[in-house]
Parts: structure tokens; sequence; C-alpha cells
């Protein structure tokens, strides 16, 4: 989210002069959640790490992850005492991809999610809340205590372990092209200030995002989102999904491009999932509700479009808000209507006073019957009953692109026919695969920890392209 990005804190962190080596074991292009956590772990593991990043800031996309990071079978479920499984995470997946998704990966993600939890924890980090998603069957999505915003969180606690690891980060130096030898990638061309520079290395890794950012591209591939907003951050323009094309890598589900349904219109300020998750429903302008909020993205993206002015209104009460520290970040940026009750609210945000406390009523009731009678919502964890009340407007945006490079299980990148690229890894957004038709909240958190982290390890072990069994993943660093 704009207003929450994390940049001023990460920005100047390190004092590790720019241009210290033209020399690594490992290059790593892109800042965010995934290159950070690649960056950390191949160091860990003994390599000499640079990192490229083009924005002069550290996070890219991660600083507005707002949800969580979804995991099965992981230390704070099990305190929390909720029973989940690794399967059901997969199975979920699988079905909130529409099936499109590479099978393979799915497993890598679902099996050592909870890993990525540990890891991040382990490094200072606060992934010790558990909270529901849409399209997931269990609360597994990790965050902050109190529901805070997981992106800036993990943001700060990997800049953090990269600067105590004296890791060399370049800001402000965008990656022009891979140095390709002998059908090897040894090395990146890079820009920074006016100068274009080179430095050499065994293994790249690509974690420099998706493109939603770049309307041209989307628009090209998806003629209909044309004009759309998004919540992505400038950066995000699919430069190193371009890289990796020049160095002959295949992408795949490149189409295949996601909508988030609670955006602030004109802003683009997305409001999290987790506002839902822990209660909120969300309502037309004739105040009535029109889907089952913990549908997936793709789902209630349209069913919003469908509504008068292709808009609806997130609707909760005070119980809500103060079990989700999150919200309070939006009421302080003047995005929440508040009314005393559920009529002088209706008036605020011009909806029928009469229509508005029938549906809140009749949710209410099913609430407490345990079965929502209008369009089957399974999780109705709050009634709804305790004043003041609240909306957010909100309509869907360009969030996340679901394609990219093809890769497999090892974080290896693939070119056209299916053969490894030696000394090329990719993790994140940047890659294509994972999510199939439609990433469901809180695994993109997943993704980019636990692709980045196998990717850091076998950039680091297995830089020209020997295959490591799937069952293995690194383990957490130590505090």
């Amino acid at each position: 989210m704009k207003k929450i990005l994390v940049a001023s804190l990460v920005s100047a962190v390190f004092a590790v002069p720019a241009l210290a080596a033209d020399k690594a074991d490992v290059i790593v292009v892109g800042a965010g959640g995934a290159g950070l956590s690649a960056a950390v772990t191949a160091h860990d593991l003994g390599k000499k790490v640079i990192v490229l990043e083009k924005m002069a800031y550290l996070g890219g996309n991660t600083n507005r992850a707002a949800g969580g990071l979804n995991a099965a079978e992981s230390q704070p479920q099990a305190k929390a005492g909720i029973k989940d499984s690794k399967e059901s995470h997969y199975n979920d997946t699988m079905k909130g991809g529409k099936y499109l998704n590479n099978p393979d990966l799915v497993h890598t993600l679902t099996d050592h999610a909870a890993e990525s939890v540990d890891f991040i924890n382990s490094l200072g980090g606060d992934l010790t809340d558990v909270g529901m998603m849409a399209g997931a069957s269990q609360k597994r999505s990790h965050r902050p205590t109190g529901g805070g915003f997981v992106g800036a969180n993990v943001v700060k606690t990997l800049a953090q372990a990269s600067k105590d690891r004296g890791i060399d980060v370049r800001t402000m130096a965008k990656a022009d092209e891979l140095i390709v030898k002998d059908g090897k990638v040894v090395g990146v061309k890079y820009t920074k200030g006016k100068k274009q520079y080179e430095v050499m290395a065994p293994a790249v890794v690509l974690a420099a995002g998706g493109f939603s950012a770049n309307q041209d591209m989307v628009v090209k591939l998806n003629p209909k989102l044309k004009g759309f907003a998004t919540t992505n951050h400038t950066g995000a323009t699919g430069d190193g999904i371009t890289l990796g094309e020049k160095a002959g890598a295949a992408t795949v589900d490149m189409k295949q491009i996601q909508t988030h349904p609670t955006v602030v219109p004109g802003k683009g300020e997305m409001i999290t999932e987790a506002v839902r998750g822990n209660g909120a429903i969300l309502v037309n302008k004739d105040g009535k509700r029109f889907i089952n909020e913990l549908q997936t993205r793709d789902v209630v993206s349209a069913a919003e479009l469908a509504q008068k002015d292709k808009v609806g209104f997130l609707l909760f009460d005070n119980d809500v808000r103060k079990s989700l520290k999150a919200i309070e970040t939006y009421i302080k940026g003047g995005m929440v209507t508040e009314g005393k009750d559920l009529h002088e609210l209706a008036q605020k945000i011009g909806v029928d006073g009469k229509q508005l406390q029938a549906t809140v009523d009749k949710y209410t009731k099913d609430q407490k019957a345990g079965k929502d009678s209008e369009f089957g919502r399974a999780d109705m964890p709050r009634p709804l009953t305790q004043a003041p009340y609240y909306a957010v407007m909100v309509t869907p945006a360009v969030h996340h692109t679901m394609g990219g490079l093809r890769i497999n299980s090892q974080a290896q990148v693939l070119d056209t026919k299916g053969h490894v690229i030696p000394g090329l890894f990719a993790a994140g957004e940047v890659t294509g695969g994972v999510h199939g038709a439609n990433r469901l909240g809180g695994n993109a958190m997943a993704d980019i920890v636990t692709f980045g982290r196998i990717a850091g390890r076998n950039a680091s072990q297995q830089p020209t392209g020997v295959i490591i069994p799937r069952g293995e993943a690194p383990k957490a660093a130590a505090k």
C-alpha cells in the first residue's frame, strides 16, 4: 500500500558502498521479499552475494502485502489450536487456481511454507497471529500480532538481516541484461546513475516481481483491463521476465492476471482481505449483500463489476475493527466512513437505511444460526452488532500477475524446450505456474519466501543445474 511503505526505513539502511565488488558467488536481481530471502539464505551458506535493486528503496510489492503468509501445520497454528494440513493447503491452492497450477510447484509451496514462517520468525519477525483469508478452508494466514500488515514486517526483518550480514545491496541499480557464455548465465549488466557496470557470478537469481504496473503489457495480454488502476508499486513493470526471455527462458500463464476486489476507487489503496476474513460483509449501493465475501478474488471482483457503478462497500462493526490492527491505518488514511448506527452510516454513504438495516439483521440471524442462507459463507466469525459501524467503498484493480518465467520445483529457470538454463534461478512474482488462474490471498507471501529461500540455496550449492530432491529445503536461520 502506498501509505504504509517502509521505504523510508530501508532505503538508507545499508552502509556497504555501492560498486564495492564486481564479482560474487550469487547475484540477486530485486530486493523484495523473494530477493532478500534468497540473499540471506545464500549468505548463510557461506556465499558472497550482491543484490541489485532498481528502486531507491527495498521491498518492492512486498511492502504493500497486507493479509498474511499462508502455511499449514505451523507452530503458530499449533499454539492456537488450529487443525490444518499441508494437503488441505495444496487442495485449496489448486482449486483457487482452477487447476491450471503446476502441481509440483504447489506441492513445494505447501510442503515448505511452514518453514518459511519459522525462517522469518527466527530472524526476529512477527508471524505469530493466524487468520482466515478468502479461498482457504482453515485459518492459515500468518501475520504480525493483532493482525498488522505482514509485508512491512517481513521487509523490515529481511532488510535488517541483510544489513547485519553485511550483504552488498545496491539500490538505483537497474539490471539491463543477463550475461550468457556457453549457454550458462554468468553475470549481469546493470546501470547505476549514467554508467553501466558488469558483475559476474556463477549463479543469478531473478526476483524482480511481476508486471501489474505496466499497463501496456497488461492490456496487450488482457484488453479488458484497459484503464484499470493497480495496487502495485511503480517498479512492477516486468523487467525480470524480459531479462529471462532474452536469455532463452520460457514463460507460462502470462494471460492470467488477477484483480483484487477491495481497492479504494481513485486511490489504488488495497483493503486487506483480512477485513473480510475477520467478519466484514460486502453490500452494494442498494444496501444489499451480493456475494459470499470469502469467495476467491476473481469471483468477488466479477460480482462487484456487476453492481451499480461497479463498486461495493465493505461493511463492518466496532468488533471487527478491534480485531484487526490494520484497520486503524485505513481510518487514519481517511478511507473509512463511520456512523454511530447503521442509519447514520447509510445516510453518509448514500444507501437506503432500512434496506441496510434489513441486510445486517438477516446476516446477524444467519450468523447466530451458523448458516448463511443467502450465499453459503461458511465462516461468519462476528454478528456485526456492535456500534459504531464503518464502510469503505471498494472496486477491483489489477493486483497480481500469475504468469512469468517457467521454473521447476528447485527454482531453476527453464528454456523453451523444458531444459534448465545453467546458472539461472527465479522466485516470486517474476515466475509463473504456482498460482494458476487465480492466486489465493496469503499465498504470494508464502511463494516469495519459500521459493526465494530455495533459489538462494540452489544458486549457492548447485549453480550449474544439478537437480536436488524436492523434499529438501533450507533450514531456518538462527537468531
